[in-house]
């Protein structure tokens, strides 16, 4: 039988108090806040912290104080990726983020679902994985939904609501977030 941590990975229905989970989350929760505690002097710090609580990419990303997330293991980041002051990762799914993208202040990345049905709701949820790819700027207050992709070299207007998928080389905006238009060649 699948534990309850495969069935999550897998965005199948599971049980988000089970124990195995439970201490997931926990041990992440306190590398987020030994990682919030740290001074700005304290680089080496933060980067132990980074490299123990993210599946990948802990060497390299630039996270500014404080960050959140569920379990960090589930978060794979390419080289040089930035999260600016105030982010969230609710990773119950592979949350995988491609080289150099930059994520403005209090941005959002979510791969928890619930079931509409109430009754199941009070004992399962159930995740969607989120990619997004290279060169990737997301402006500050975004929200990016559970199963969503976007391409490389989009750009995603501040405080848009990403419900569906964003193709690459594009600038999207609003709520919910729309292409405006192609940036290809751009500066």
């Amino acid at each position: 039988m699948r534990s309850e941590h495969e069935k999550m990975l897998a965005g199948e229905l599971y049980d988000p108090m089970d124990a195995e989970l439970v201490a997931a989350r926990t041990r992440a929760r306190d590398l987020c806040q030994a990682l919030n505690a740290t001074r700005e002097t304290e680089s080496e710090a933060r980067r132990a912290i980074l490299r123990e609580l993210l599946g990948r990419g802990g060497e390299s990303v630039w996270v500014q104080p404080p960050f959140f997330c569920d379990y960090g293991a589930n978060i794979e980041l390419g080289e040089r990726v930035f999260f600016n002051f105030n982010c969230v990762v609710l990773d119950v799914c592979l949350v995988r983020i491609g080289d150099f993208t930059l994520f403005g202040p209090g941005v959002q990345i979510l791969t928890p679902m619930h079931p509409l049905e109430a009754e199941l709701r009070r004992r399962q949820e159930f995740g969607k994985p989120v990619e997004i790819g290279s060169d990737v700027w997301v402006g500050g207050g975004a929200l990016i939904l559970p199963g969503v992709r976007i391409g490389s070299r989009s750009v995603i207007g501040a405080g848009s609501v990403i419900t569906r998928d964003v193709p690459k080389g594009v600038l999207a905006a609003g709520n919910p977030c729309r292409v405006i238009r192609s940036i290809a060649g751009e500066r």
